[in-house]
């Protein structure tokens, strides 16, 4: 009988506990640049495992984010690809006070596919005869685009390579689509191509030449789970998070 009741305890003490860690979890959903996919995900393994918290992600063009958030698209955390998608929000009234900040930096890189014979050295080889169409983000409002013309125009290039400019939907889509072999090709972001073996680096923007690009992030006014975002947040500058982040390519700015 004794027994019995032992582990009838045990296992009322078992189901407290994993009651109580359930009430504490929460759901946060986090809308995020479209380059971040492969990098969140793999840090959401322990991330998950250490809060509890279950991520739900969101990933997509930062203007289509930002443009869901202010239709009222559930959202807890915000990661955006450049700052002006931000500063939008915030002119709304959309973002939670004080939670806004810049964790991380890029590289825009032209790529073409693996078996490309194209010698691209340098942005002008863009306009030689080899390369028919470039996949850029759209420039009017994709930030890897809106970069990627700020950076074409500064060397006087942009209104020469126009006619070639294919724009698509963010940079993952421009990625796949010199994968693919549907461009000769891209300019993306670097981590986008690290994580590609169907394509190869022609040449590196400089850090002189390139655009400075940003990814802020903030939490949502009208977050549902405003303290677990905050929470992630502060996680996504901690060590563990950044070594991630710059094991993918990106460059921790904090």
């Amino acid at each position: 009988m004794k027994n019995i009741i032992r582990s009838l305890t045990v296992a009322l003490v078992l189901a407290a506990g994993l009651l109580t860690a359930t009430l504490r979890a929460a759901e946060v959903y986090v809308s995020a640049a479209a380059s971040l996919t492969d990098v969140l995900k793999e840090i959401a393994i322990t991330y998950e495992k250490e809060s509890g918290d279950q991520l739900v992600f969101n990933f997509a063009a930062s203007s289509t984010l930002a443009r869901q958030i202010e239709e009222g698209a559930p959202a807890d955390l915000i990661v955006s690809a450049d700052e002006a998608k931000l500063d939008a929000l915030e002119k709304k009234g959309l973002l939670l006070p004080g939670t806004r900040k810049s964790i991380l930096s890029n590289t825009l890189v032209v790529v073409v596919p693996a078996d490309s014979a194209a010698n691209i050295k340098s942005a002008k080889d863009l306009a030689g005869p080899d390369i028919r169409k470039i996949a850029v983000g759209e420039p009017s409002s994709v930030p890897a685009g809106i970069y990627a013309k700020e950076y074409l125009e500064k060397l006087g290039l942009w209104q020469r390579l126009t006619d070639k400019i294919v724009p698509v939907e963010n940079v993952r889509a421009a990625l796949a689509a010199v994968e693919s072999g549907n461009v000769e090709a891209g300019i993306v972001y670097k981590t986008d191509a690290m994580i590609s073996t169907k394509v190869k680096v022609a040449f590196e923007v400089p850090a002189s030449e390139g655009p400075v690009i940003s990814y802020p992030l903030a939490v949502i006014k009208d977050a549902k789970a405003p303290d677990a975002a905050k929470k992630l947040a502060a996680y996504l500058e901690s060590g563990p998070a950044q070594a991630v982040f710059e094991k993918y390519g990106f460059v921790v700015t904090r």
